[in-house]
């Protein structure tokens, strides 16, 4: 059975996640605590040595890197297939991905940070966030079109992909009122059964936001 390494407010592992459960694919969910630093364990620094989730293990194959392990899953289970076969829509899906990933988490980093209780974050940085995830998000409405996915009718990648980071917005202060298209978009996202059971629960973000203030005022 495939092993899946996870830790609950990661939304790179939380995607595999949502990926295995949309293909019905039996595995076992292994729990990291970052904040107790168990990534830093010799057993799971075995398998990764870049202490990070996800880590997928199929039969002693150990995979790093969510997208990695996306393309992997879709490759090994391809029904129901998250990834079309209309280059235009290949490439659409590529671009979310790499944009969400290169672009999009890097801006919400100073945003996330403050919420959840860290030092002060300098009001220019936090502008900057603001900004960098304003053009991500109006790229990400201009890509939608009239289609209810980014792929066309159907689930892709991409909202495994960018579905387990632009919902978090409007907690981190930025609506997503001016954005109508992914406005719908994410809330039907967030209302589809693998989105809710994989959701962090309140328990788990209080519990982070306590440990971070406490590692900050130590």
């Amino acid at each position: 059975m495939l092993k899946l390494y996870h830790s609950p407010l990661s939304p790179n592992s939380r995607r595999v996640w949502i990926a295995l459960l949309e293909k019905g694919v039996p595995f076992e969910l292994v729990l990291l605590n970052h904040i107790n630093g168990e990534q830093f364990q010799p057993e799971f620094l075995a398998l990764n040595p870049f202490h990070h989730v996800p880590v997928l293990v199929d039969d002693g194959f150990s995979i790093l890197e969510s997208l990695a392990i996306l393309d992997y899953l879709e490759a090994r289970y391809p029904t129901p297939a998250l990834l079309p076969i209309d280059a235009k829509a290949i490439a659409t899906i590529r671009m979310v991905e790499m944009v969400t990933v290169n672009e999009l988490m890097p801006a919400m980093l100073p945003l996330s940070y403050q919420m959840l209780g860290g030092a002060e974050v300098e009001p220019q940085k936090l502008e900057q966030a603001k900004q960098k995830s304003a053009t991500v998000l109006t790229f990400f409405e201009g890509l939608l079109g009239v289609h209810p996915y980014f792929g066309g009718e159907h689930l892709t990648l991409a909202e495994i992909v960018a579905g387990t980071v632009v919902p978090w917005f409007p907690n981190l202060g930025i609506s997503l009122g001016n954005y109508p298209k992914l406005s719908v978009w994410s809330e039907r996202l967030m209302e589809r059964a693998t989105w809710v059971m994989t959701q962090p629960s309140p328990e788990v973000w209080e519990a982070t936001k306590m440990r971070i203030k406490a590692i900050v005022s130590s």
